[in-house]
């Protein structure tokens, strides 16, 4: 198929230029990063558009846009993917890694061939990113080739029944491919004509999920997207709505900043300090905002965290020994041992309790101790003290990170365009899982999936992004050096991944759910959603 790219669409489709801009040498708008251009460098690779690009217009200056990439290849097909042991020499009846290194590999080969299989050993590269060179992942082991998902599906029974474990997996969702298809839903907000703006929204509480129909309906916004990741049922990040911090950072992983109802945009990576101080000047850093205490999701944490102290993506650290605020937003807080200050609006200290999960006051706080941190808390706090609460955000330079009243910041990551140029932090973002065990990063990573985005174009507009994906020959999803090179592709000058997989929905007033999740059950419930209002 001859690869067409977006470049060559948009000379062939007037209508798209309202919708999909291209590098331009305009301006940047104050505050915002200016895109640095090298005609001497390759551009990123680019998606083959197959379809005219769908537009509508859902207000002045917001516009949707439904585009297709790429068409479904006679040489794609399912495959069984057999699973590698942690130990080399470890039973394969229990392995449980999609992926090793090329000796235990072998090893699994040659047992499926005394078994009468044809397998075949395949090496899994990850491609370069800001901060990773290109290299060999791991190796993989897999059997067959099927036209049908039924005929891989009994295929692996046999394997199963054979001594072996694994699964199956189509070959158009390796993330290798940048013609496989692909459903790609825009929404463009053009300033400069829209009068409204765009924040973020929650349901009743930030513990607790709620469908983007709801929030959208909620919100009387005119569409809207998912935005961060939920652990324990509340947001995972850093999390800043009004100038407030709401969630916890996960220190140096990739974010947007929005100020002025998204007229101004950054993406960054960001580091977030609290501090307690008493009265007698003993001082304590605060470990989390609105989280379970202990449980450090994503780790990245401020000291303690186990086994890492560095982002890990979906990665559960714990901690024994936290100090964790909790404000009204969270609703009602965790109840269990240790102890806690109760704040009321002016941070004085109306009660010190022995045990936790008293109400938050409103417009105050309460500080929750576990471990260590709550002797020192029982140690140093009294009723009646003035405690000092200090916020402290970094960007990725160690500048600090005004949090005025009409700053919003959401942690996702990772970064995929930075001043106009492909820029994935991979391994400082935590996609790089540690460790021997690669196969989180190959599917998370390396493999196609559905993703969401935000970004922001060289003419300043905001761009709410998201692809279909895990859906055989109708959009099979992006890697994620592949989500950066489409963004790029898209015109953004700065844009950040947003969560993804069956968390990936677009939603408009009008329309409800516009895209097709990839759970079979529809829409799930989400932490929190971007949400454009009128």
């Amino acid at each position: 198929m001859r690869r067409t790219t977006l470049a060559a669409a948009l000379s062939a489709a007037v209508a798209l230029t309202a919708a999909v801009a291209m590098p331009t040498a305009e301006a940047a708008p104050h505050g915002a990063l200016r895109p640095v251009l090298n005609s001497a460098k390759p551009l990123p690779p680019t998606l083959p558009m197959t379809a005219p690009p769908v537009n509508r217009s859902l207000a002045p200056g917001v516009t949707l846009s439904t585009l297709t990439f790429g068409k479904k290849n006679a040489d794609d097909f399912w495959t069984v993917h057999v699973y590698l042991p942690a130990d080399p020499s470890g039973p394969l009846g229990k392995a449980a890694l999609e992926l090793g290194p090329r000796a235990t590999a072998d090893r699994v080969a040659d047992a499926l061939r005394q078994q009468g299989f044809v397998p075949r050993v395949e090496e899994v590269r990850s491609p370069a990113y800001a901060d990773l060179p290109a290299g060999t992942l791991g190796w993989t082991v897999r059997v067959g080739g099927y036209a049908e998902r039924a005929d891989a599906t009994a295929q692996l029974a046999k394997v199963k029944a054979a001594g072996f474990t694994g699964d199956t997996r189509y070959t158009a969702q390796d993330g290798t491919d940048l013609k496989a298809p692909q459903k790609v839903f825009v929404l463009r907000v053009d300033f400069s004509r829209f009068k409204g703006n765009v924040g973020t929204e929650f349901g009743p509480t930030l513990h607790g999920t709620e469908p983007a129909t709801e929030l959208i309906k909620d919100a009387n916004a005119l569409a809207g997207i998912n935005g961060q990741w939920f652990y324990n049922d509340a947001p995972g990040g850093l999390f800043v709505r009004d100038g407030k911090v709401l969630a916890s950072a996960t220190q140096g992983r990739g974010a947007i900043l929005l100020t002025d109802g998204g007229r101004d945009v950054r993406v960054d990576a960001l580091t977030a300090h609290l501090t307690l101080r008493t009265p007698r000047g003993a001082i304590e850093e605060i470990d989390g905002v609105n989280r379970i205490p202990g449980d450090v999701w994503n780790c990245g944490g401020v000291g303690g965290d186990t086994p890492t102290e560095k982002p890990q993506h979906d990665f559960e650290c714990t901690d024994p020994s936290e100090l964790v605020q909790f404000t009204p937003e969270w609703g009602a807080p965790p109840t269990g041992a240790g102890a806690e200050v109760v704040l009321d609006k002016d941070q004085e200290v109306v009660a010190l309790n022995s045990s936790r999960g008293a109400t938050v006051p409103p417009g105050g706080s309460t500080l929750q101790a576990i471990g260590d941190t709550a002797d020192w808390l029982v140690d140093h706090v009294r009723v009646g003290d003035r405690l000092g609460v200090t916020t402290r955000v970094n960007d990725s330079y160690g500048r600090p990170v005004p949090l005025t009243p009409d700053t919003t910041i959401m942690q996702v990551g990772p970064t995929l365009v930075r001043h106009g140029k492909v820029s994935v932090n991979a391994m400082a973002d935590g996609i790089i899982r540690s460790g021997a065990d690669q196969s989180f990063t190959y599917d998370w990573t390396n493999r196609s999936n559905p993703r969401s985005m935000m970004g922001v174009d060289d003419q300043g507009r905001l761009m709410l992004v998201v692809v279909d994906g895990r859906q055989a020959g109708y959009s099979e999803g992006l890697s994620i050096a592949h989500t950066a090179d489409l963004m790029r592709q898209l015109g953004a000058r700065e844009a950040l991944n947003l969560d993804g997989g069956g968390s990936s929905v677009m939603v408009t007033a009008g329309d409800g759910v516009i895209n097709r999740p990839s759970d079979s059950s529809g829409e799930r419930s989400l932490g929190d959603a971007w949400v454009i209002k009128p």
